[in-house]
Protein backbone atom coordinates (compact mmCIF):
# COMPACT_ATOMS: atom_id res chain seq x y z
CA UNK A 1 0.00 0.00 0.00
CA UNK A 2 1.22 3.78 -0.92
CA UNK A 3 2.26 6.10 1.74
CA UNK A 4 -0.77 8.31 2.26
CA UNK A 5 -0.75 12.16 3.69
CA UNK A 6 -2.56 14.82 4.65
CA UNK A 7 -6.06 15.27 5.38
CA UNK A 8 -8.76 15.54 2.42
CA UNK A 9 -12.39 15.31 3.91
CA UNK A 10 -12.72 16.12 8.01
CA UNK A 11 -15.57 15.82 9.98
CA UNK A 12 -16.00 17.18 13.02
CA UNK A 13 -18.97 16.33 14.99
CA UNK A 14 -21.35 16.22 12.38
CA UNK A 15 -24.53 15.01 12.32
CA UNK A 16 -27.68 14.71 10.81
CA UNK A 17 -31.77 14.20 12.51
CA UNK A 18 -34.90 14.31 10.27
CA UNK A 19 -37.38 15.42 12.68
CA UNK A 20 -36.71 13.52 15.84
CA UNK A 21 -34.61 10.29 14.04
CA UNK A 22 -31.02 10.64 13.98
CA UNK A 23 -30.25 8.79 10.24
CA UNK A 24 -25.89 10.23 11.41
CA UNK A 25 -24.95 10.26 15.10
CA UNK A 26 -22.59 13.03 16.19
CA UNK A 27 -19.51 11.86 13.98
CA UNK A 28 -15.60 12.55 13.49
CA UNK A 29 -13.88 11.44 10.73
CA UNK A 30 -10.92 11.96 8.77
CA UNK A 31 -9.98 11.26 5.67
CA UNK A 32 -6.63 10.79 4.28
CA UNK A 33 -5.65 12.77 0.86
CA UNK A 34 -5.34 10.18 -2.45
CA UNK A 35 -6.80 7.46 -0.36
CA UNK A 36 -9.63 5.03 -0.87
CA UNK A 37 -11.81 4.90 1.72
CA UNK A 38 -14.87 2.54 1.51
CA UNK A 39 -17.94 3.20 4.34
CA UNK A 40 -19.04 -0.34 4.46
CA UNK A 41 -22.40 -1.21 6.71
CA UNK A 42 -25.81 -2.72 6.33
CA UNK A 43 -28.70 -0.77 5.01
CA UNK A 44 -29.79 2.08 7.46
CA UNK A 45 -26.31 2.10 9.12
CA UNK A 46 -25.49 5.71 7.52
CA UNK A 47 -23.71 5.48 4.76
CA UNK A 48 -25.52 6.89 2.11
CA UNK A 49 -26.16 9.88 4.63
CA UNK A 50 -22.52 10.32 5.31
CA UNK A 51 -21.62 10.75 1.61
CA UNK A 52 -24.87 12.95 0.87
CA UNK A 53 -23.75 15.54 3.80
CA UNK A 54 -19.83 15.77 2.11
CA UNK A 55 -21.74 15.88 -1.36
CA UNK A 56 -23.85 18.58 -0.07
CA UNK A 57 -26.75 16.54 -0.84
CA UNK A 58 -27.58 17.30 2.84
CA UNK A 59 -27.37 19.93 5.32
CA UNK A 60 -25.61 18.88 8.41
CA UNK A 61 -27.58 18.92 11.70
CA UNK A 62 -24.89 19.72 13.52
CA UNK A 63 -20.43 19.88 13.08
CA UNK A 64 -18.27 21.05 10.70
CA UNK A 65 -17.12 19.60 7.06
CA UNK A 66 -13.79 20.72 6.28
CA UNK A 67 -12.16 20.15 2.55
CA UNK A 68 -8.43 20.39 2.36
CA UNK A 69 -8.73 22.20 5.17
CA UNK A 70 -11.72 25.09 3.67
CA UNK A 71 -14.81 25.00 6.04
CA UNK A 72 -17.80 23.79 3.21
CA UNK A 73 -20.49 23.04 5.83
CA UNK A 74 -23.16 25.92 4.16
CA UNK A 75 -21.24 25.83 0.55
CA UNK A 76 -23.27 24.38 -2.30
CA UNK A 77 -22.61 20.97 -3.78
CA UNK A 78 -21.17 22.76 -6.93
CA UNK A 79 -18.88 24.69 -4.82
CA UNK A 80 -17.73 21.65 -3.32
CA UNK A 81 -15.06 20.43 -6.35
CA UNK A 82 -16.81 16.77 -5.16
CA UNK A 83 -17.23 13.85 -8.27
CA UNK A 84 -20.36 11.38 -7.79
CA UNK A 85 -20.86 8.23 -9.62
CA UNK A 86 -24.31 6.75 -8.74
CA UNK A 87 -25.65 3.61 -8.67
CA UNK A 88 -28.12 3.62 -11.49
CA UNK A 89 -25.60 5.26 -13.36
CA UNK A 90 -27.49 8.81 -13.87
CA UNK A 91 -26.95 9.22 -17.57
CA UNK A 92 -28.71 11.43 -19.78
CA UNK A 93 -30.45 8.83 -22.44
CA UNK A 94 -30.73 11.56 -24.93
CA UNK A 95 -27.16 12.57 -25.22
CA UNK A 96 -24.26 10.34 -26.72
CA UNK A 97 -21.12 8.97 -24.33
CA UNK A 98 -19.27 11.80 -25.47
CA UNK A 99 -21.83 14.62 -24.24
CA UNK A 100 -22.84 12.98 -21.22
CA UNK A 101 -18.90 13.18 -20.26
CA UNK A 102 -18.86 16.30 -21.34
CA UNK A 103 -21.69 18.00 -19.82
CA UNK A 104 -20.30 19.39 -16.49
CA UNK A 105 -17.23 20.64 -18.50
CA UNK A 106 -19.63 22.66 -19.88
CA UNK A 107 -21.67 23.78 -17.40
CA UNK A 108 -18.94 25.06 -16.24
CA UNK A 109 -17.80 26.85 -18.98
CA UNK A 110 -14.48 25.25 -20.51
CA UNK A 111 -13.89 26.04 -24.34
CA UNK A 112 -14.67 23.11 -27.01
CA UNK A 113 -11.24 22.22 -27.52
CA UNK A 114 -10.77 21.79 -23.81
CA UNK A 115 -13.58 19.59 -23.63
CA UNK A 116 -12.70 17.62 -26.56
CA UNK A 117 -9.26 16.97 -24.92
CA UNK A 118 -10.69 16.33 -21.50
CA UNK A 119 -13.02 14.07 -22.74
CA UNK A 120 -11.35 11.65 -25.26
CA UNK A 121 -8.67 11.15 -22.18
CA UNK A 122 -11.44 10.00 -19.88
CA UNK A 123 -12.48 7.73 -22.49
CA UNK A 124 -9.06 6.29 -22.84
CA UNK A 125 -8.89 5.87 -18.98
CA UNK A 126 -12.14 3.64 -18.70
CA UNK A 127 -11.27 1.93 -21.92
CA UNK A 128 -14.21 3.63 -24.33
CA UNK A 129 -12.21 5.07 -27.09
CA UNK A 130 -14.60 4.95 -29.99
CA UNK A 131 -17.91 3.97 -28.12
CA UNK A 132 -18.20 8.36 -28.20
CA UNK A 133 -21.06 8.52 -30.33
CA UNK A 134 -23.10 5.69 -28.81
CA UNK A 135 -26.16 6.47 -26.54
CA UNK A 136 -26.83 4.88 -23.34
CA UNK A 137 -29.20 2.10 -24.74
CA UNK A 138 -26.33 0.98 -27.14
CA UNK A 139 -24.19 0.53 -24.28
CA UNK A 140 -23.87 -2.48 -22.05
CA UNK A 141 -24.52 -2.02 -17.78
CA UNK A 142 -20.46 -1.94 -17.46
CA UNK A 143 -19.88 0.15 -20.34
CA UNK A 144 -22.36 2.59 -18.96
CA UNK A 145 -20.87 2.63 -15.76
CA UNK A 146 -17.34 3.48 -17.14
CA UNK A 147 -19.37 6.54 -19.02
CA UNK A 148 -20.79 7.73 -15.51
CA UNK A 149 -17.17 6.94 -13.91
CA UNK A 150 -15.58 8.79 -16.96
CA UNK A 151 -18.10 11.89 -16.64
CA UNK A 152 -17.06 12.27 -12.79
CA UNK A 153 -13.30 11.95 -13.72
CA UNK A 154 -13.26 14.48 -16.44
CA UNK A 155 -13.65 17.86 -14.15
CA UNK A 156 -10.63 16.01 -11.72
CA UNK A 157 -12.58 16.65 -8.52
CA UNK A 158 -11.11 16.84 -4.97
CA UNK A 159 -12.77 13.41 -4.15
CA UNK A 160 -14.62 10.53 -5.85
CA UNK A 161 -17.77 9.82 -4.07
CA UNK A 162 -19.38 6.61 -5.24
CA UNK A 163 -22.71 5.52 -4.04
CA UNK A 164 -22.95 1.21 -4.58
CA UNK A 165 -22.22 1.72 -8.10
CA UNK A 166 -21.59 -1.90 -8.84
CA UNK A 167 -24.58 -3.00 -7.08
CA UNK A 168 -26.58 -3.84 -10.23
CA UNK A 169 -23.93 -5.43 -12.03
CA UNK A 170 -23.47 -9.51 -12.41
CA UNK A 171 -20.52 -11.20 -10.18
CA UNK A 172 -18.38 -11.63 -12.98
CA UNK A 173 -18.69 -7.89 -14.22
CA UNK A 174 -18.77 -6.38 -10.69
CA UNK A 175 -15.53 -8.00 -10.34
CA UNK A 176 -13.93 -6.83 -13.17
CA UNK A 177 -15.10 -3.65 -12.33
CA UNK A 178 -13.70 -3.54 -8.98
CA UNK A 179 -10.30 -3.89 -10.49
CA UNK A 180 -10.61 -1.41 -13.03
CA UNK A 181 -11.38 1.20 -10.25
CA UNK A 182 -8.91 0.26 -8.59
CA UNK A 183 -6.57 0.79 -11.37
CA UNK A 184 -7.86 4.01 -12.02
CA UNK A 185 -7.63 5.66 -9.01
CA UNK A 186 -4.38 4.47 -8.49
CA UNK A 187 -3.70 6.02 -11.61
CA UNK A 188 -5.10 9.72 -11.14
CA UNK A 189 -4.27 9.50 -7.12
CA UNK A 190 -7.84 11.12 -6.27
CA UNK A 191 -9.43 10.43 -2.79
CA UNK A 192 -12.13 8.00 -3.30
CA UNK A 193 -15.02 7.28 -0.87
CA UNK A 194 -16.66 4.43 -1.66
CA UNK A 195 -19.94 3.03 -0.36
CA UNK A 196 -21.13 -0.75 -0.26
CA UNK A 197 -22.82 -3.23 1.71
CA UNK A 198 -20.42 -5.64 0.23
CA UNK A 199 -18.16 -6.94 2.45
CA UNK A 200 -15.90 -8.71 -0.12
CA UNK A 201 -15.58 -5.85 -2.07
CA UNK A 202 -14.72 -3.45 0.54
CA UNK A 203 -11.76 -5.83 1.64
CA UNK A 204 -10.68 -5.98 -1.62
CA UNK A 205 -10.32 -2.18 -2.99
CA UNK A 206 -10.34 -0.22 0.28
CA UNK A 207 -7.09 1.25 1.87
CA UNK A 208 -9.34 1.60 4.99
CA UNK A 209 -12.86 0.50 5.57
CA UNK A 210 -14.94 2.66 7.83
CA UNK A 211 -17.53 0.20 9.32
CA UNK A 212 -20.84 1.70 10.14
CA UNK A 213 -23.83 0.65 11.89
CA UNK A 214 -26.74 2.16 13.57
CA UNK A 215 -26.31 5.56 12.28
CA UNK A 216 -22.54 5.53 13.24
CA UNK A 217 -19.08 4.56 13.27
CA UNK A 218 -18.44 0.91 14.73
CA UNK A 219 -14.82 0.46 13.67
CA UNK A 220 -11.81 2.23 11.52
CA UNK A 221 -8.82 0.31 10.17
CA UNK A 222 -7.41 -1.20 7.60
CA UNK A 223 -9.03 -4.39 5.70
CA UNK A 224 -6.18 -6.70 7.59
CA UNK A 225 -7.36 -4.98 10.99
CA UNK A 226 -11.09 -4.99 10.40
CA UNK A 227 -10.72 -8.98 9.29
CA UNK A 228 -8.30 -9.96 11.83
CA UNK A 229 -8.72 -7.94 14.47
CA UNK A 230 -12.33 -6.99 14.93
CA UNK A 231 -13.21 -4.92 18.46
CA UNK A 232 -17.27 -5.93 18.46
CA UNK A 233 -19.30 -8.89 17.97
CA UNK A 234 -21.10 -6.85 14.94
CA UNK A 235 -17.79 -6.39 13.21
CA UNK A 236 -16.78 -9.90 13.60
CA UNK A 237 -20.00 -11.03 12.25
CA UNK A 238 -20.48 -8.76 9.45
CA UNK A 239 -16.80 -9.24 8.30
CA UNK A 240 -16.13 -12.63 7.16
CA UNK A 241 -16.91 -15.81 8.75
CA UNK A 242 -16.63 -16.00 12.64
CA UNK A 243 -16.85 -18.54 15.48
CA UNK A 244 -17.94 -16.82 18.76
CA UNK A 245 -17.45 -18.45 22.24
CA UNK A 246 -17.98 -16.94 25.42
CA UNK A 247 -16.25 -17.99 28.83
CA UNK A 248 -14.48 -16.39 32.07
CA UNK A 249 -11.39 -16.26 32.90
CA UNK A 250 -9.63 -18.67 35.16
CA UNK A 251 -7.31 -18.76 37.95
CA UNK A 252 -4.31 -19.28 35.39
CA UNK A 253 -5.36 -16.42 33.21
CA UNK A 254 -6.98 -18.36 30.62
CA UNK A 255 -10.65 -18.74 29.26
CA UNK A 256 -12.29 -21.04 30.41
CA UNK A 257 -15.50 -21.60 27.95
CA UNK A 258 -18.71 -23.10 28.27
CA UNK A 259 -17.02 -26.60 26.33
CA UNK A 260 -14.77 -27.15 29.27
CA UNK A 261 -11.72 -26.44 27.50
CA UNK A 262 -9.56 -23.62 28.47
CA UNK A 263 -8.17 -21.48 25.99
CA UNK A 264 -5.14 -19.18 26.40
CA UNK A 265 -5.45 -15.80 24.51
CA UNK A 266 -2.80 -14.11 23.19
CA UNK A 267 -2.44 -10.85 25.35
CA UNK A 268 -3.79 -11.59 29.16
CA UNK A 269 -3.38 -7.89 30.05
CA UNK A 270 -7.12 -6.26 31.12
CA UNK A 271 -8.69 -9.42 31.44
CA UNK A 272 -10.14 -9.65 34.91
CA UNK A 273 -10.39 -13.24 36.80
CA UNK A 274 -14.53 -14.43 37.01
CA UNK A 275 -15.69 -11.90 34.13
CA UNK A 276 -17.25 -13.54 31.46
CA UNK A 277 -15.77 -12.16 27.98
CA UNK A 278 -16.93 -12.99 24.15
CA UNK A 279 -14.08 -14.23 21.54
CA UNK A 280 -13.70 -14.95 18.05
CA UNK A 281 -12.43 -17.75 16.09
CA UNK A 282 -12.08 -17.35 12.29
CA UNK A 283 -13.13 -21.16 10.57
CA UNK A 284 -10.55 -21.05 8.32
CA UNK A 285 -7.93 -20.69 11.31
CA UNK A 286 -9.26 -24.13 12.66
CA UNK A 287 -6.75 -26.82 11.61
CA UNK A 288 -8.37 -30.10 11.52
CA UNK A 289 -7.37 -34.06 11.03
CA UNK A 290 -8.30 -38.21 11.14
CA UNK A 291 -6.67 -39.24 14.45
CA UNK A 292 -3.38 -39.79 13.98
CA UNK A 293 -3.01 -38.17 10.25
CA UNK A 294 -1.44 -34.35 9.93
CA UNK A 295 -1.01 -31.78 12.26
CA UNK A 296 -3.57 -32.81 14.85
CA UNK A 297 -3.11 -36.09 17.16
CA UNK A 298 -5.63 -36.56 20.45
CA UNK A 299 -2.31 -35.39 22.15
CA UNK A 300 -2.13 -31.93 19.92
CA UNK A 301 -5.81 -31.24 19.77
CA UNK A 302 -7.49 -28.05 21.42
CA UNK A 303 -10.61 -29.65 20.82
CA UNK A 304 -12.71 -32.91 19.43
CA UNK A 305 -15.64 -33.05 17.57
CA UNK A 306 -17.80 -34.91 15.40
CA UNK A 307 -18.82 -33.68 12.24
CA UNK A 308 -22.82 -33.17 11.83
CA UNK A 309 -22.64 -30.77 8.18
CA UNK A 310 -20.49 -30.55 5.04
CA UNK A 311 -20.63 -28.09 1.96
CA UNK A 312 -18.41 -28.69 -0.39
CA UNK A 313 -18.18 -25.21 -2.17
CA UNK A 314 -15.05 -25.59 -5.28
CA UNK A 315 -12.07 -24.46 -4.07
CA UNK A 316 -13.11 -24.79 0.03
CA UNK A 317 -14.94 -26.72 1.70
CA UNK A 318 -17.02 -25.92 5.20
CA UNK A 319 -17.36 -28.16 8.04
CA UNK A 320 -20.33 -28.00 10.94
CA UNK A 321 -18.48 -29.15 13.91
CA UNK A 322 -20.68 -30.24 16.92
CA UNK A 323 -18.37 -30.07 20.39
CA UNK A 324 -19.02 -32.69 23.09
CA UNK A 325 -21.29 -30.25 24.98
CA UNK A 326 -23.19 -29.75 21.73
CA UNK A 327 -21.29 -26.08 20.81
CA UNK A 328 -20.84 -26.12 17.21
CA UNK A 329 -17.85 -25.02 15.36
CA UNK A 330 -17.75 -24.07 11.27
CA UNK A 331 -14.01 -25.00 9.96
CA UNK A 332 -13.39 -23.85 6.84
CA UNK A 333 -10.39 -25.39 4.57
CA UNK A 334 -8.94 -26.15 0.93
CA UNK A 335 -11.18 -28.93 -0.38
CA UNK A 336 -10.13 -32.40 -0.64
CA UNK A 337 -11.12 -35.36 -3.46
CA UNK A 338 -14.58 -36.81 -2.56
CA UNK A 339 -13.03 -39.61 -1.14
CA UNK A 340 -10.74 -38.00 0.97
CA UNK A 341 -13.60 -35.53 2.34
CA UNK A 342 -14.79 -36.08 5.91
CA UNK A 343 -18.19 -37.21 6.28
CA UNK A 344 -20.53 -36.81 8.78
CA UNK A 345 -20.95 -38.66 11.51
CA UNK A 346 -16.80 -39.03 11.48
CA UNK A 347 -14.51 -37.72 14.90
CA UNK A 348 -12.08 -35.57 14.39
CA UNK A 349 -9.57 -33.53 16.01
CA UNK A 350 -9.66 -29.93 15.98
CA UNK A 351 -6.21 -26.94 16.73
CA UNK A 352 -6.35 -23.42 16.71
CA UNK A 353 -2.80 -21.29 18.32
CA UNK A 354 -3.79 -19.20 20.66
CA UNK A 355 -2.49 -15.71 18.13
CA UNK A 356 -5.56 -16.67 16.25
CA UNK A 357 -8.51 -15.81 18.56
CA UNK A 358 -9.38 -12.64 19.28
CA UNK A 359 -11.21 -11.00 22.95
CA UNK A 360 -13.83 -8.73 21.63
CA UNK A 361 -15.15 -5.61 23.23
CA UNK A 362 -18.80 -5.46 25.24
CA UNK A 363 -21.55 -4.12 23.07
CA UNK A 364 -23.88 -3.32 26.45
Amino acid sequence: MREIELTSIELKDVSKSFGSVFALRSTSLSVRKGEFLTLLGPSGSGKSTLLNLISGGYPASSGRILLNGKDITNAPPRQRGIGMVFQNYALMPHMTAFDNIAYPLRVRGYSKDDIRTKVTDALARVGLTGFENRKPKQLSGGQQQRVGIARCIVYSPAIIMMDEPLGALDKNLREQMQDEIKILHREIGTTFIYVTHDQEEALNMSDRICLMNNGGIVQLGTPDELYFQPISRFAAQFIGESNLLAGSVDDAGDLRIATGYSLKVPDHRGLVRGQRYEIMLRPERIHVARDGQGEVTPATATARGTVVGVSFIGSMTTLAVELPDGTLLKVKSTSLPAQNRYKVGESIGLRWDPEDLVVLRSED
